[in-house]
């Protein structure tokens, strides 16, 4: 190549010094002529190449069933390679141009040099940009943070250009300048620190498999509620459920604490577990007529029967003196509610039976005796499990008046209580 640079532009000179030119004129209008040729011959380079390479690609494209070609065109791969063609071809030129002009030699070298480095950056970003844009459309990879892992290696590409450049601009020797930023690693950390804790979280979060893109989290030090969109190096997107966008450092992901709902939607059943208050003095024990009236609620009535014979004969068997009904063994209102409330969940079409399923009574506060239901909803969408929780509780509470029970509330004058 070099023999046709010296042909292309070297025969100019010796032409205008056999026509009697001057040394000086003829030196300035050889420069004059070459630099036209030179451009001529880039712009002719950069139009064929061009051509070429954007119809191959392009047509390659449409014929094959990958989609990555596609991306490459999208991402205008060959675009940029028809830029860099012509600018090699300009820098190999140079030397042979500016031959007498050391001065301008090396200072156009030195642009041309660095405006090929900056464009190699530019296609190396392209065809990952490619990659990774291929990666996200398969569903192997579409919850892994790929762009964080395609960050990081355009850092390295970056770091390696940015090292060319220095060496270009100073005439510096690559091995030298890689024992000069050794020297100021320092430096270097304190300054991409985010960046390399980034991608320390973006690993370890991919390793461990603590969030994908997709999943439903919880941070409450940053106010985020909803979907994960994006993973970067240094930040996770997320998608709140009214719509806004919550930016969270992803390094915060392995040194706070957050919750994932993921293991909550892959499962069967999305938790209830929700409590009423029940005034302590509305618990009481059954009579025997009270009793019988309670019979008519169809889901307690073989409860009933069963556990009046129980409590009788245990009664009888230990000559239990029932003129008051706190000697022996007694129905409570409250404890009738809590099988009522287990026997309706487990006929509720809406809980799934084969996870816990619970009504239990918790510590007593001062407002009243919680009742608190712990069971699990078939369906996990947002609003089906909170039609299905409504449903249950509209039951609850509507029933308390039928086993003479009082649910806590403040009045409005907040003087007193109604229980």
């Amino acid at each position: 190549m070099h023999d046709f640079l010296e042909n292309l532009f070297g025969w100019c000179y010796p032409l205008l010094r056999k026509i009697k030119l001057g040394d000086t004129l003829s030196s300035y209008i050889s420069l004059i002529l070459n630099i036209i040729i030179l451009c001529f011959f880039a712009y002719i380079i950069y139009v064929i190449f061009r051509l070429i390479l954007v119809t191959i690609l392009a047509f390659v494209a449409k014929k094959t069933k990958t989609n990555f070609d596609d991306l490459l065109v999208s991402n205008q791969t060959a675009k940029y390679i028809a830029h860099l063609i012509p600018f090699v071809f300009i820098y190999k030129s140079v030397p042979i141009i500016l031959e007498h002009y050391i001065y301008w030699q090396s200072m156009f070298g030195k642009l041309v040099g660095i405006y090929i480095i900056l464009l190699a950056l530019w296609i190396i970003r392209s065809v990952f940009n490619a990659i990774k844009d291929y990666l996200k459309e398969k569903p192997k990879f579409n919850d892994k943070p790929i762009d964080s892992y395609i960050q990081v290696i355009m850092i390295v590409f970056w770091i390696y250009g940015i090292g060319f450049i220095i060496s270009k601009i100073f005439d510096i020797d690559k091995s030298t300048l890689l024992g000069t930023l050794g020297a100021i690693s320092a430096i270097v950390i304190l300054i991409f620190r985010d960046t390399i804790l980034g991608f320390v979280a973006s690993v370890q979060v991919s390793l461990n498999d603590m969030v994908r893109i997709g999943d439903w989290i919880t941070f409450d030090k940053y106010g985020a509620d909803g979907d994960v969109i994006e993973i970067n190096l240094a930040t996770v997107k997320v998608r709140n459920f009214d719509n806004t966008t919550t930016t969270i450092p992803t390094y915060s992901l392995i040194s706070d604490s957050f919750r994932n709902w993921r293991g909550m939607l892959d499962s069967d059943g999305r938790r209830i577990k929700r409590h009423i208050l029940i005034k302590a003095q509305s618990i009481r024990f059954l009579t025997d007529d009270e009793l019988q009236k309670m019979k008519k609620i169809q889901l307690i009535t073989d409860y009933i029967d069963n556990k009046q014979i129980e409590i009788g004969k245990y009664n009888k068997n230990h000559n239990v003196d029932k003129t008051l009904a706190i000697n022996g063994r007694n129905i409570t209102n409250f404890g009738l509610f809590r099988k009522y409330i287990t026997n309706y969940l487990e006929q509720y079409p809406g809980i799934n039976k084969d996870m816990i399923l619970l009504c239990r009574q918790l510590q007593p506060t001062a407002q009243g005796i919680p009742l608190e239901i712990y069971a699990f909803s078939k369906d996990q969408r947002f609003v089906q499990y909170e039609y299905i929780m409504a449903d249950i509780f509209d039951h609850i509470i509507a029933s308390t008046q039928y086993f003479d029970l009082e649910i806590f509330e403040v009045l409005s004058d907040k003087s007193d209580f109604v229980l």
